[in-house]
């Protein structure tokens, strides 16, 4: 009679909350990516006014398009000087101040809210073993 043994041993490691901390980390990535986005605009914009771009070309036209809309709030809030044609938006760098602060503001809430403790690793152990028993002709 012969008795062979097959033996099969599977490890499996989770760690424990790694799927909300994933999650957490991919959406404070996103809002540091779209506020990255609008400060580079704005920044291109405080860069095209001082060198006195024509805002007729369609590059700054579609760059002072775009953040007209983000920086409506901040007209008007300080003087604008300007000369020769160049002209500096102080309420312009007071936006990008702003809205770093909004970005950095909602990334700390991110986390309040969605925190989750790095967890002990769980680990499943599935052993199966089969027997063949053959019995001799």
């Amino acid at each position: 009679m012969t008795d062979n043994r097959i033996s099969e041993v599977r490890t499996t490691q989770q760690e424990a909350g790694q799927e909300s901390r994933v999650f957490t980390f991919k959406f404070t990535q996103l809002v540091w990516l779209l506020f990255g986005i609008l400060e580079a605009l704005i920044a291109l914009r405080i860069g095209l006014k001082l060198i006195g771009a024509n805002a007729a070309s369609p590059i700054a036209a579609f760059i002072y398009g775009i953040t007209d809309l983000f920086l409506a709030p901040f007209v008007g809030l300080t003087a604008t000087p300007s000369a020769g044609g160049m002209v500096l938006e102080l309420s312009s760098v007071i936006a990008l101040l702003v809205y770093a602060l909004i970005a950095w503001a909602l990334v700390k809430i991110i986390d309040v809210v969605f925190y989750r403790p790095r967890g002990g690793s769980v680990v499943a152990v599935e052993r199966t073993t089969t027997t063949d028993h053959h019995t001799p002709d």
